[in-house]
């Protein structure tokens, strides 16, 4: 952790401290601006002028940036305590921040984390279930999260009890590699009957946390952690859930983010089976047996063609819609993404949007995203 990361994870406390400020917000003022460094040498005219923020929010923001000190003695600690524990800490403007995260609706600003970063990690699977699983359902999480480590697939999940205890065990006994994001901070071990599974998770995988040091794994916490462990994933596999489980929050925003989705089936007389057959009947998710089922359905995102691409012929666009044009790709992008991005707001984004797909520039895709042709 050199000076200048210190630095920056200085103004994002700074600026997350602001009321009214949130992740989301952070984001698009900065892609305003182009930069945190460019932020903290605005004026109260130039953060008034854009429609992000009102005469209040900018003073407020003045202020802070003003008064670093109050913030100071928490980053110290943060700092402290990664060291003791061998942390890090990336942001959502480093280079090697994960790229499918930057993806998602409301991307983490911040990530913390135990181990290596891995480029590879982009050709994963999520496998997520019930806290309380059925025999049955936890010899398929150990049988699917096996299939796919033999397959050189990385396999993502929360470090739960259960269904995600059992697949991060499995992948590890077969010298795979594992992702475990959690909902409290690096510092605090959770559930702590998985302190030897979280002790090798991180010598030999990786862990990830949004939520600073000392942060409790408080029950909201875990909505934000599944939206984490869908986005880190080429798609969501479920195992067994009940139809208001923790796996239906991450089915749910793997589906929004334009993830695939996969279920085991199930005994129909088993609470435990009611999320993923009910995903299954509603044709949300894909019906799998075992890991070729998912690598079959996967294959042109796991190995994609080397084949050239066709020229793309000249457009006609004004300087917004190339601005947006140049920010989309072959990959699906959330609107409030690419409003990011481009410094816009989502309503111009959209009207430049409608323009280029009038244009045969681009197409969208279910759940606002939208794919450059």
């Amino acid at each position: 952790m050199d000076d200048l990361n210190l630095s920056q994870l200085l103004k994002i406390r700074t600026l997350l401290s602001v009321e009214g400020l949130g992740n989301v917000k952070l984001l698009k003022l900065a892609g305003t601006f182009g930069s945190l460094d460019a932020i903290f040498n605005s004026s109260l005219k130039s953060l008034t002028s854009t429609p992000l923020i009102d005469h209040n929010l900018a003073a407020r923001i003045l202020t802070a940036i003003e008064s670093p000190g109050l913030v100071e003695p928490e980053v110290e600690k943060e700092i402290s305590t990664l060291r003791k524990i061998n942390g890090r800490f990336i942001t959502y403007w480093d280079e090697n921040f994960p790229t499918p995260l930057r993806q998602i609706y409301m991307p983490p600003v911040l990530l913390y984390y135990l181990g290596e970063l891995k480029k590879e990690d982009t050709q994963s699977i999520a496998i997520v279930g019930t806290r309380v699983p059925t025999h049955y359902g936890k010899l398929q999480a150990e049988k699917l999260a096996s299939e796919l480590t033999e397959r050189n697939v990385t396999v993502v999940s929360g470090l739960a009890r259960g269904i995600d205890s059992a697949a991060h065990r499995a992948t590890i006994n077969q010298n795979g590699r594992t992702i475990a994001v959690t909902g409290a901070g690096l510092d605090v071990i959770y559930p702590h009957e998985n302190k030897k599974l979280y002790h090798e998770i991180a010598e030999k995988g990786l862990i990830i946390s949004e939520y600073k040091p000392g942060t409790k794994p408080d029950a909201q916490n875990f909505p934000k952690r599944n939206r984490i462990i869908a986005g880190l994933t080429l798609g969501t596999l479920v195992i067994e859930t009940k139809l208001n489980g923790g796996a239906m929050q991450t089915a749910a925003f793997a589906l929004e983010q334009n993830k695939e989705v996969f279920a085991i089936p199930g005994n129909i007389n088993s609470p435990m089976s009611e999320g993923t057959n009910r995903l299954i009947q509603n044709g949300e998710a894909k019906l799998v047996t075992n890991a070729d089922d998912i690598i079959t359905e996967l294959e042109l995102k796991l190995f994609p063609t080397t084949a050239k691409s066709a020229p793309i012929p000249e457009l006609d666009l004004n300087i917004f819609e190339s601005k947006i044009y140049e920010l989309l790709s072959e990959e699906p992008k959330h609107i409030d993404k690419i409003a990011i991005d481009s410094g816009m707001n989502t309503s111009e984004c959209l009207v430049n949007l409608l323009t280029l797909e009038f244009k045969g520039a681009c197409r969208q895709l279910p759940g606002k995203t939208f794919i450059k042709t």
